[in-house]
């Protein structure tokens, strides 16, 4: 999650992913709008002369396109829309970018009964939602709202991520003033400071740091990786050592998270109730009527 555009989200969720991956089967949800996601791009194949695949190409799979929400599906179809990349799985919307808009469900829960159904084991989320502004929406509105949505899932480990810059640390610093009035979990969130450049980090983002360590579970670095930045993530193997190192050690903060608040192995996770066999309702003809 992040409280503004800009702070390195789907870049971490990536890496994350890939590091999580070595656990168990791992997703990854792509919330975002498709037209502002990177996660179609990311999917497709490498082109000709970069390294790597990327996955399959969008034909391979039907994408969150071929998972209307208005009805069950099996854990086949399911995993048929999803697209491999590298050592997990993504759900996207891979059509073409002037494609209608998909009427996709808000619920976190309804994402998690999808990703259950699949039958995926971690499920990593690409939220889209500026989570403080959705905060002191839902508390002005009287609702659970989005954010508190996702840390209620079963052994969810929120990962707040923010630029490593003045304004980055400064919307990260007002998200977690909302959340702490609202009592959601910053004592198992990871925060992660994404960096924007290769220098030091700015004294003002080393001391938010140091005053955020004493509320989260943990609060760690993400190093600007200049091959990234030019690059992008298309193809897995492409960030830099230090990068890779860096992910590894959020992976490993976040399963400590999760290892802390419900032990080591984790409990069974709930499974939601299955649905019904769906079948279509055949079309009878219209009674004539007297005229």
């Amino acid at each position: 999650m992040a409280a503004t555009g800009g702070s390195g989200r789907s870049g971490l969720a990536c890496l994350l992913a890939g590091e999580l991956a070595a656990a168990a089967d791992t997703v990854v949800l792509d919330l975002g709008v498709r037209l502002a996601s990177p996660w179609p791009a990311w999917t497709q194949t490498t082109p000709a002369g970069e390294a790597g695949q990327a996955g399959r190409a969008g034909p391979g799979a039907g994408g969150l396109a071929a998972l209307p929400s208005d009805r069950p599906h099996t854990r086949d179809a399911i995993r048929s829309a999803a697209v491999r990349r590298g050592a997990f799985d993504v759900l996207t919307d891979g059509r073409e970018w002037n494609a209608p808009p998909l009427a996709l469900p808000s619920e976190p829960a309804a994402w998690y009964q999808l990703a259950a159904a699949g039958g995926w084991r971690i499920v990593v989320a690409d939220t889209a939602h500026p989570v403080g502004y959705d905060v002191l929406a839902a508390r002005c509105a009287g609702l659970p709202g989005a954010t508190r949505g996702w840390c209620e899932l079963p052994y969810s480990v929120p990962v707040l991520c923010a630029a490593a810059t003045a304004h980055g640390v400064q919307v990260l610093q007002q998200a977690v003033m909302a959340m702490t009035a609202e009592g959601m979990p910053l004592r198992r969130t990871v925060v992660v400071l994404v960096g924007l450049d290769g220098g030091r980090a700015p004294a003002v983002v080393r001391a938010a740091a140091a005053m955020l360590a004493d509320r989260a579970y943990d609060v760690l670095e993400l190093p600007h990786d200049a091959d990234v930045r030019a690059h992008g993530l298309r193809g897995p193997g492409r960030p830099r050592p230090r990068t890779r190192q860096a992910a590894a050690r959020i992976a490993e903060a976040v399963l400590e998270a999760a290892h802390s608040a419900w032990g080591e192995p984790l409990p069974d996770a709930p499974v939601p109730a299955p649905a019904p066999a769906f079948e279509p309702t055949p079309q009878t003809a219209p009674i004539p009527t007297a005229k």
